[in-house]
C-alpha cells in the first residue's frame, strides 16, 4: 500500500442526509407512523365537491316589466343594458335572455378581474343607464355575483291533494324552507314554483268600453286603491295622536265593491268591468314533478362545505320535517347532486388501496423482507 493509499484511507466517510434513516430504522418507522396519522386524521377534513372552488368573475342582471313582451324586453331593457356594460372593461363575454316579462343578461369578466370591483363597475353602468329604461319599471335592475359551480346540491318537492297552491306556499317556506336553510352548510333555500297569494283581476274589454273607462284608468285607480298614505296626526295642549288607519284591501269581495271611476254621475265598480278574484301572485309560475304540481324547494350549500355532509344532513332533517306538515302535504326528495360525486370519491378509495397494495407488493418482491419493507410501507 503506498503513502497516498493510506492518506486516503484515513479520509472520514461523508455522510448523507439519508445515512440516518438507514442506521435509525426504529426511528425513522416512528416518523413514518406520525405521518400515517396525521393523513388519516386529515383526510376526513377534506373538501368534496363536483367543481374545484373557483371563483369565477361572472356577474347576472335580472330586470323585470311585468305583462312586457320578450321584444319589448329585448329592445327596451336589454339593449340600452348591454349598450352601458359595452363600456365596462374586463368583459370577456356577455349574453342576455328575455322573456315574457324578464330579461336576463349574464356578464362574464377575464379571470384576472376582482368580482367586487366588477360587480360595483356593473352596478355603475346600470345606474347610468337607468334614463333610458321603461318608466313603469317597478324596480331597477338587480345585480348579483353567481359562480357555475354554485348548482344546488339537492332538491325537494312539496305536493298536496287539498291545498290550494297558496297555502301549500305558506306552510313549505314557514316550516321546511326555513329549517332547510338553518342545517349547518346549507347557503340558502330557493323556492320554485312560488304561489304567493294575491288578489287577481280580470277584466272584460266589452264591458270596459261600455262603462267608458279605459284600462290605464284602471290600472291608476288600483294603485290609488291599494295604497296606504300616511293620514296625519290629531293634536292638542299637552298630547299628539297619531291617525293610524289600513286602506289597502284584503279581500276579493271589497274589490269587487271598489269604485274605479264615474260615468255620468254614477260610479263604475270592478264587478261592473270585471271581476276580482283570488289567485297567485304570479300565475304563470309552476313546478311539475311527476306530472303533479307543487312546490320545488332547491337547496344550495356555503362556499367551501363538503357536499355529500350537508346533503347528509338536510336527509336526516327530511323525518322531522315531513312530521311537521299536514297529512296532505307531500315531501319527496327529487333530484341529490351527490349520486355522482359519492361514485367518485369511492372510485377514487378504490384506486387508492389498490395502488398501495399493488405498491407494497413490489416493494416485497424486490426486498425479500417483511422488516425492511414495513418503512416504505407506511410512507
Amino acid at each position: 500500500m503506498t503513502e497516498a493509499d493510506e492518506v486516503k484511507s484515513e479520509q472520514p466517510k461523508k455522510s448523507s442526509f439519508f445515512d440516518f434513516f438507514i442506521d435509525h430504522p426504529i426511528g425513522t418507522g416512528l416518523i413514518m407512523v406520525g405521518i400515517f396519522l396525521i393523513g388519516a386524521l386529515c383526510y376526513p377534513f377534506m373538501p368534496v365537491s363536483a367543481l374545484p372552488q373557483i371563483d369565477f368573475p361572472t356577474v347576472q342582471i335580472a330586470a323585470n316589466l311585468p305583462g312586457a313582451s320578450p321584444d319589448t324586453m329585448a329592445s327596451s331593457v336589454a339593449q340600452p343594458i348591454e349598450q352601458a356594460l359595452s363600456r365596462v372593461s374586463g368583459i370577456t363575454e356577455m349574453t342576455s335572455t328575455s322573456s315574457l316579462g324578464a330579461t336576463s343578461i349574464t356578464v362574464q369578466f377575464a379571470l384576472s378581474e376582482n368580482i367586487q370591483t366588477a360587480a360595483s363597475d356593473v352596478q355603475t353602468a346600470i345606474s347610468e343607464a337607468s334614463g333610458q329604461l321603461p318608466k313603469d319599471m317597478s324596480s331597477l335592475p338587480t345585480v348579483h355575483k353567481v359562480n357555475p359551480a354554485d348548482a344546488p346540491i339537492m332538491q325537494l318537492s312539496a305536493s298536496s291533494d287539498s291545498l290550494t297552491l297558496p297555502e301549500l306556499d305558506e306552510y313549505i317556506e314557514r316550516n321546511v324552507a326555513s329549517k332547510i336553510g338553518q342545517v349547518s352548510g346549507v347557503a340558502y333555500v330557493n323556492i320554485g314554483g312560488k304561489q304567493k297569494p294575491a288578489i287577481r283581476i280580470a277584466v272584460d274589454p266589452g264591458r270596459l268600453a261600455q262603462a267608458g273607462v279605459t284600462l290605464e284608468d284602471v290600472r291608476t285607480a288600483i294603485g290609488n286603491l291599494s295604497l296606504s298614505a300616511p293620514k296625519g296626526n290629531i293634536d292638542d295642549p299637552t298630547r299628539t295622536f297619531p291617525i293610524n288607519t289600513n286602506d289597502q284591501i284584503s279581500s276579493s269581495a271589497e274589490w269587487n265593491d271598489a269604485v274605479i271611476a264615474y260615468n255620468n254621475g254614477g260610479p263604475v265598480r270592478i264587478l261592473d268591468i270585471g271581476q276580482a278574484v283570488v289567485g297567485a301572485e304570479d300565475a304563470k309560475m309552476a313546478h311539475w314533478t311527476n306530472n303533479t304540481r307543487g312546490i320545488a324547494l332547491d337547496v344550495f350549500r356555503q362556499p367551501g362545505a363538503n357536499v355529500i355532509a350537508v346533503v347528509d344532513a338536510v336527509k336526516s332533517q327530511l323525518p322531522a320535517l315531513q312530521a311537521s306538515l299536514p297529512r296532505s302535504i307531500k315531501l319527496e326528495l327529487v333530484t341529490d347532486r351527490t349520486t355522482t360525486i359519492r361514485a367518485s370519491v369511492d372510485d377514487v378509495q378504490f384506486t387508492l388501496m389498490l395502488t398501495v397494495g399493488l405498491v407494497v407488493l413490489v416493494i416485497f418482491l424486490f426486498l425479500r423482507s417483511v422488516r425492511t419493507t414495513i418503512i416504505p410501507v407506511l410512507t
